[in-house]
């Protein structure tokens, strides 16, 4: 098991199912799997490598789909994140043709954050011609993919509700579970009839957490044979979700002592709603003083709207207040900015204040004004609570260095900064380990995926001490086979 060789979509020998590994492997962005099946292909997922703006151009730009798409005959998206979506516009533009299938929620959210998505392809792009940091050989670029591309891929997807059984391709059967990490967000089971019988192989996506407040807690494959997880935290384990509320309402109190700002970076997707929600309960609890509360970022305007579309997907809590005819996303001092002049109003304003705005790496997005305003200020508080990717902005703060680059000019990062893991909506190492578990010793093979080397190999180990066989973390563009 394991072996690497030429192309890795060319049939090479007899064989009756193998797995290919082209993006996130050994990283956690750019998700991308072929499951291979005596001439039949399923894509899992198509997402796009995100990092420092002109390394995002150069991988998704340069860097070639390893096949050719009309070989693909349909494909899974677990759920609607870019690293994990993002690049279905640009697999329809090659000329794939086949069916796109997902859950309703994702379905929605992917036509919201992929119509984003082609508007930053185009901001980036300019920004590259602009500035000149294409690759001479090369020349100025175009962006990778447009509108009608979203709107291409979009008419290609098939939505099918959670535990349901249905076809996705020849001789293979496929079934979504909740994953508990996004609104819709689906761990996918997948039924394989084979020379030998039938073999299940199951796909985690980005696995959420047990009893994290909004989403319902991740469902366990059923004895799968098989098992793709996933590893950003594959060796590090968060605080404890009941601590969430705490720290949070700590930073804000003593932040607003040295009447300072909270600058709190966050993803459009889940993030920003669960601190709406969290921020609602304290203010309801007169844990934290009454001060504004400013959601910047257009895109998790609307991506909240889909949510309350949903609430039959949410937790038994958030399904409650939407039953007394409450909004859970909505508080007096809470105030959704879409506009940019009010954006920039914020600039100037001095008091007290919550700010939550994208991107969540701070990469881009109104964020990176926020943080170039209010980083000197000694008394304002940078709050991290998601994962930052290396080589970016939003990681060297987590660093705290003392000096980082801003819209090309160095600034002193003199604000404090924050930051708390409890927020997160990934399975941390012991909740991976216990899902590992749950699915039972019957694996013959674990692939370890979506994270940084040192976590995906720290979590094979913890594997293996554990008495699992057949741990592997692939390489890039490294075939398996199955059987």
């Amino acid at each position: 098991m394991g072996r690497t060789r030429g192309s890795p979509l060319q049939t090479i020998g007899p064989f009756s199912l193998r797995l290919l590994f082209l993006g996130g492997v050994r990283t956690v962005t750019g998700s991308m799997h072929v499951l291979e099946m005596k001439g039949h292909r399923l894509l899992l997922e198509c997402g796009l490598f995100q990092g420092h703006r002109k390394e995002s151009i150069l991988r998704n730009r340069i860097l070639p789909f390893p096949f050719d798409v009309n070989m693909i005959d349909s494909a899974v998206l677990s759920h609607a994140h870019i690293d994990h979506a993002g690049n279905f516009p640009t697999l329809s533009k090659k000329g794939f043709s086949g069916n796109i299938f997902s859950t309703p929620a994702t379905r929605d959210l992917s036509s919201i954050m992929l119509m984003d998505s082609a508007y930053i392809q185009a901001a980036d792009a300019e920004y590259i011609n602009k500035h000149e940091l294409y690759d001479p050989d090369f020349g100025p670029v175009d962006p990778i993919y447009d509108e009608q591309d979203v709107l291409k891929a979009m008419s290609q997807f098939v939505s099918v509700d959670y535990h349901r059984d249905f076809d996705v391709a020849p001789n293979v059967q496929c079934r979504f579970m909740e994953a508990g990490h996004v609104l819709g967000s689906a761990v996918v089971q997948l039924d394989v009839k084979t020379d030998s019988g039938k073999t299940r192989i199951a796909f985690t996506g980005d696995l959420g957490r047990m009893n994290m407040p909004l989403m319902r807690n991740p469902e366990t494959p059923v004895m799968p044979n098989y098992l793709i997880i996933e590893s950003t935290y594959g060796d590090r384990d968060h605080e404890p979700i009941s601590s969430m509320k705490g720290q949070l309402a700590r930073v804000v109190n003593e932040t607003f002592a040295r009447r300072g700002k909270v600058i709190i970076p966050s993803f459009s997707l889940e993030r920003t709603q669960l601190l709406v929600f969290t921020l609602n309960q304290l203010f309801l609890e007169k844990a934290i003083p009454e001060l504004p509360v400013y959601v910047d970022s257009p895109l998790s305007v609307r991506l909240t709207d889909i949510f309350k579309l949903y609430p039959q997907v949410l937790d038994e809590q958030v399904r409650d207040i939407i039953a007394q005819g409450k909004d859970p996303f909505a508080f007096t001092n809470l105030r959704y900015i879409t506009e940019v002049e009010e954006s920039m109003a914020l600039n100037g304003r001095e008091d007290p204040m919550i700010i939550i705005s994208a991107s969540g790496m701070c990469e881009g997005g109104r964020i990176v004004h926020h943080l170039r305003n209010n980083m000197e200020n000694p008394n304002n508080t940078i709050l991290i609570i998601g994962y930052m990717a290396k080589h970016t902005l939003g990681r060297r703060i987590v660093e705290r260095r003392r000096r980082v680059r801003v819209f090309g000019v160095e600034r002193d990062l003199n604000a404090r900064v924050e930051v708390i893991n409890s927020f997160s909506a990934h399975a941390d190492r012991g909740e991976l380990i216990q899902f590992v578990e749950r699915c039972g010793k019957q694996l013959k093979g674990i692939f370890i995926v979506h994270g940084d080397e040192d976590q995906s190999l720290a979590l094979a180990g913890h594997l293996k001490t554990q008495g699992f066989e057949g741990v592997v973390v692939p390489m890039p563009k490294q075939f398996i086979e199955l059987e």
